[in-house]
């Protein structure tokens, strides 16, 4: 059965999406492309200025691909599809003609840490340590890449993705640029998005577009890249090696 939400709502020009799952908000690909529906729905409606990008719960962002998923995948074009959710959702954000905030209020792993660096402006609680471990079960963050590489600058992605297994501090990841501000408390979080997103909500929407248009400059073939990132995920997830992995874990 499936499980977990994607809900949105429109408050005085502010769109608001909330995602949860019960796997410490994990996101198969029924909750990737509902999430990369509603986003791109906000971004397409002249009645929303700014988004907001947040989950439910108090200690975990988003663990990020479900593992069960990726053990049932059977062939190179599941994989591919399957991998494929994280780039479209991406490429929505990257396109989105609006400032996108992502309120994290704590652990981020693997994907969400992509969509985190495909926001343009996040803002984090100190519970919020992030992790890319997927050179530990045989794979690696290509998708996500060029996200993380983009915010952070390769060398704190490297230490992410060569690091796969230690988790790197709130405070750490607003050092190396993927998060803007870091807050000791949830309410405090939740109050700071609260302002910031009602201050864009009244600013000039062209003059707002053409900044993001700026701020996302020369990724004009991310759609062509993400997709032989998503090609190189498929055919790893598929060896022996990360099959086993997963089979252990999974027990």
């Amino acid at each position: 059965m499936e499980e977990g939400y994607v809900k949105k709502v429109i408050s005085e020009n502010i769109g608001i999406i909330e995602f949860y799952h019960p796997k410490s908000n994990s996101l198969p690909s029924y909750l990737l492309n509902e999430l990369n529906a509603s986003i791109k729905e906000f971004c397409n409606n002249d009645e929303v200025k700014v988004l907001i990008l947040k989950s439910a719960g108090e200690k975990v962002f988003c663990a990020g691909a479900s593992f069960d998923e990726l053990l049932a995948l059977k062939s190179f074009e599941e994989a591919k599809e399957f991998f494929s959710g994280f780039a479209k959702v991406i490429l929505t954000m990257k396109n989105c003609g609006k400032f996108i905030l992502t309120r994290v209020q704590g652990k981020a792993v693997g994907g969400a840490v992509g969509l985190i660096a495909a926001s343009d402006f996040s803002m984090a609680s100190v519970q919020a340590a992030i992790k890319l471990s997927e050179l530990s079960i045989g794979i690696g963050p290509y998708v996500i890449g060029p996200s993380v590489r983009r915010k952070t600058g390769t060398a704190a992605f490297s230490e992410l993705s060569i690091d796969a297994t230690t988790w790197h501090t709130a405070y750490w990841a607003r050092e190396k640029g993927l998060f803007a501000k870091v807050y000791d408390t949830n309410d405090e979080l939740n109050n700071e998005v609260e302002i910031l997103a009602e201050k864009l909500a009244g600013y000039d929407p062209e003059a707002t577009r053409l900044l993001k248009q700026e701020l996302w400059s020369d990724t004009n073939n991310w759609e062509s890249l993400l997709t032989e990132k998503a090609k190189i995920s498929a055919r790893l997830v598929l060896q022996d090696f990360t099959r086993d992995f997963l089979k252990k874990f999974k027990k």
